[in-house]
């Protein structure tokens, strides 16, 4: 049940086979479809600021009919759902209730638990991530993940954390490659908003920095890869409050450019950063709307009694 049901603005594949859909010119997502197929290009000229700092039109995600076991334990229990272009949703509900496992679907990271496995499709925009065409390593670079603990590369420099995607890649070599890499660097963490506070000290280490700063460092290697969709699994839990805003802050100025699902246990946190909230509840979406109707008026009574702290 859901306050407002939105088609997805996808184009219509038919009955097209998989190569001709991957180059469709009138598909929104045939960039990123391409990308996820494709094995990644040598950097390109560099551009002023680069992309990643610019304002796009982002790339959906649709789940259909998602489920995720643990062995013989279903996790996810057939889930329905759509994350919008530009937009940040947030994943709430109780522990246990399936919302990490479903972003670890998305970006196809659950399957690297041993007896771990999901059915249905994860579409960004009208590709499939689960099909047999699709490269998985791609799918991981056009669907970031933010983890709640910061996980900088502790023997790498603040410089190598961020280009450490690049590198993996692209084939380039040679000077304009190492300036098209520099450049690249300093536009994922400005629009990290990380560049001024690390702009004299690129070498030192990552594992140097504050919680906050190793968290917005994390965000800036994600993002040097251009992905299409940011997952954040409750990424500002281990931060304190001052750490946490600047991340909050930065989520309302990244979704000008990508989609966000954040996970989050703090209702406060998705009330202030989510434009929508799907609510979960043993496995299963219980409902998903515009925040401020899910925390105001829920069409579910479950949902009321978990937003106003009667369970959960």
């Amino acid at each position: 049940m859901t306050h407002d049901q939105h088609p997805a603005d996808v184009a219509d594949a038919g009955s097209e086979p998989p190569a001709a859909k991957l180059n469709h010119p009138s598909s929104l997502a045939s960039v990123a479809r391409s990308r996820i197929t494709a094995p990644e290009q040598a950097f390109p000229d560099p551009q002023p600021e680069a992309s990643v700092g610019s304002a796009r039109r982002g790339v959906g995600v649709r789940l259909e009919a998602l489920r995720a076991f643990y062995g013989t334990v279903e996790a996810v229990k057939g889930m329905d759902v759509e994350f919008r272009a530009n937009e940040v949703t947030a994943i709430i509900g109780p522990s246990g209730c399936g919302k990490s496992t479903v972003v670890r679907c998305i970006n196809r990271m659950h399957e690297e638990i041993p007896a771990a496995r999901a059915e249905g499709r994860v579409l960004l925009e009208d590709m499939d991530v689960y099909d047999p065409s699709v490269d998985v390593v791609a799918v991981r670079r056009a669907i970031g993940m933010v983890f709640q603990k910061p996980n900088p590369f502790p023997t790498m420099s603040i410089f190598d954390n961020v280009a450490a995607g690049l590198r993996l890649t692209s084939g380039g070599r040679g000077e304009r490659s190492k300036l098209a890499m520099q450049t690249k660097v300093e536009a994922s963490l400005r629009a990290a908003g990380l560049w001024d506070e690390v702009a004299d000290r690129l070498a030192a280490p990552g594992a140097g920095l504050s919680g906050g700063q190793q968290q917005r460092l994390c965000i800036a290697r994600s993002l040097a890869v251009d992905p299409e969709v940011v997952l954040m699994d409750e990424p500002c839990s281990a931060l304190d409050p001052i750490a946490t805003l600047r991340i909050e802050e930065l989520i309302e100025e990244l979704k000008t450019r990508v989609t966000i699902v954040i996970v989050t246990h703090n209702m406060q946190q998705a009330a202030r950063v989510a434009d929508r909230t799907a609510f979960m509840l043993d496995g299963r979406l219980v409902e998903v709307g515009p925040t401020q109707e899910m925390f105001t008026t829920p069409s579910d009574p479950r949902t009321e009694e978990y937003v106003t702290g009667k369970f959960g």
